[in-house]
């Protein structure tokens, strides 16, 4: 039995796919694992679920579901990912283009059987086909993610980018700062600062700050035989980051921005 887990914050449409199932049971025997209504629920619930096949609404409140597939993506053995949505014409075409498998709603029993028949197949998408997808969709409705991801013993853990202060790139990995405690994540800084770019400001080559949690600059040198150098003052961090001569003008006129 294929075993499906269903995520969509209204419950009647959580029923349709309920009955939906039962209805195609005699062609496609499956088991349903477990349901959520949101984002966060789904990233909680799911890993533990057994899934092999995540039936998920695209618009769902807090969490957009392609931010949610991303998420899913980084479990070791993550289920093969169908997107639910009412006719969104810019979620289709980056669906479309990148060979995501999608229902429209009002679903119809003969589509479903079809998508979970192919999901059997096909499996879970890569998580660069998702980044792809959703920076897509980001282009026409400007939703960047609401959290970061990090898996510990096949559990999501979540971090939400307005409790990020800087990322700093070190070696082959990035370094995510929150006012807590740093986390490792496997990420592009020059990708991140293209999704990120409104909330944060680059203040050297490896590194980008949270422009709400800059508190201020300290000055370093200014002899006659040296030359000053800024750093950055963050809120809730003792460290002070170096800012670059090159990045200076740029920083200061930015952070300066209401």
């Amino acid at each position: 039995m294929l075993r499906v887990f269903i995520a969509d914050d209204e419950a009647p449409a959580r029923a349709r796919l309920r009955e939906l199932l039962g209805d195609i049971g005699a062609e496609l025997p499956t088991q349903l694992v477990g349901e959520a209504r949101n984002g966060i629920e789904t990233i909680e619930r799911l890993p533990e679920s057994g899934a092999q096949v995540l039936l998920l609404d695209i618009e769902m409140p807090g969490m957009h579901g392609l931010e949610v597939a991303r998420h899913i993506a980084r479990l070791d053995e993550g289920p093969a990912v169908i997107f639910v949505t009412a006719h969104d014409r810019h979620a289709v075409e980056a669906f479309e283009l990148n060979a995501l498998d999608y229902l429209l709603k009002p679903v119809r029993a003969a589509r479903l059987a079809a998508a979970l028949t192919r999901a059997q197949a096909v499996g879970a998408p890569s998580a660069q086909t998702l980044e792809t997808a959703a920076e897509q969709l980001r282009e026409t409705d400007g939703r960047g993610r609401t959290h970061f991801s990090l898996t510990e013993r096949n559990r999501i853990v979540l971090v939400p980018v307005n409790e990020v202060v800087y990322l700093k790139a070190e070696q082959k990995y990035v370094t995510l700062r929150t006012r807590e405690r740093e986390h490792l994540i496997d990420e592009s800084l020059i990708s991140l600062e293209r999704e990120l770019g409104e909330r944060f400001v680059r203040i050297h080559r490896n590194c980008i700050v949270a422009r709400d949690a800059v508190r201020g600059f300290e000055r370093e040198g200014a002899s006659e035989d040296e030359e000053a150098h800024w750093r950055v003052v963050l809120d809730g961090v003792a460290e002070r980051l170096p800012v670059s001569r090159r990045q200076w003008a740029a920083v200061r006129a930015l952070v300066a921005q209401p």
